[in-house]
């Protein structure tokens, strides 16, 4: 698809979801049979509404192909399944990025993949975790907390940080650790490879899987089949340790192993 033709695709969805959520009605009976189709009576018990009002909504959708009816059952076409699909989506990602605003607004994210930031109502359950001016350390001591109870830990490490450093090499000597995966800029690498004592509890530590990359990250990701945490850096470029983000369900997991694998883990 050429670029004129992707243009014009995006402004059509575009267009689509516009029309939808500026109708709560429209948007309503989507959301009602986006699982299950449902007839009159269902759909005005389930909305509140007057058969009027959602004949008239379910007309319109009819129009633009996202409703048709099946004997008396309401149901989306395919291509009302995919935009409420999508709908679904861009309200999560509201819903998300304003549960963590201060997060997500103060820090540089173009190290997080476009297909992977539209995913971001993944997160939507994870808890974000602020340091205070009486405690600077209770990021920190979040994240410390965190990988303390962890057997195997992937990590994208885009920091020289002698802190994280003594606490890894103390888990894995404590074989609390089993397994570690680091991602590393070719940087950080040299920092660490120029300390023998890192050198040698990290870089040649049979427990310890190194990938190096070129790209100097700007994104500090931590996974375990437990939780995933991550830590950004502000617009400035200077790494920010006070504030974090913490999500332990399946959809938060998911997510930190997608920007995992993107970048090697």
């Amino acid at each position: 698809m050429t670029n004129i033709e992707t243009k014009k695709e995006l402004n059509k969805e575009f267009r689509d979801v516009k029309y939808i959520l500026t109708s709560s009605m429209r948007a309503k009976l989507l959301l009602a049979v986006y699982e299950i189709p449902k007839n009159l009576d269902e759909l005005r018990n389930e909305l509140k509404k007057p058969s009027a009002t959602i004949l008239h909504g379910l007309k319109e959708l009819e129009t633009i192909n996202l409703v048709r009816k099946a004997q008396k059952y309401y149901e989306l076409t395919s291509n009302g399944y995919l935009l409420t699909t999508n709908m679904i989506k861009l309200i999560e990602n509201w819903y998300a990025l304003g549960k963590s605003e201060a997060f997500w607004d103060n820090h540089d994210l173009t190290d997080i993949p476009d297909d992977i930031i539209k995913n971001i109502y993944l997160l939507k359950n994870a808890e974000y975790v602020n340091s205070t001016t009486s405690d600077l350390s209770i990021a920190f001591n979040s994240y410390i907390d965190l990988i303390s109870k962890a057997t195997k830990l992937q990590i994208i490490l885009p920091i020289y940080s002698e802190n994280h450093f003594k606490h890894i090499i103390d888990l894995l000597n404590k074989n609390k650790l089993d397994e570690l995966d680091l991602i590393l800029s070719d940087e950080i690498y040299k920092s660490i490879n120029n300390n023998e004592l890192f050198k040698e509890e990290l870089l040649e530590n049979k427990k310890v899987k190194i990938t190096v990359i070129k790209h100097n990250l700007k994104i500090f990701l931590t996974s375990s089949e437990e939780f995933m945490s991550l830590t950004l850096f502000f617009k400035d470029g200077h790494y920010d340790d006070s504030q974090i983000l913490i999500g332990k369900d399946k959809n938060a997991l998911k997510w930190a192993e997608n920007l995992m694998k993107y970048y090697g883990g």
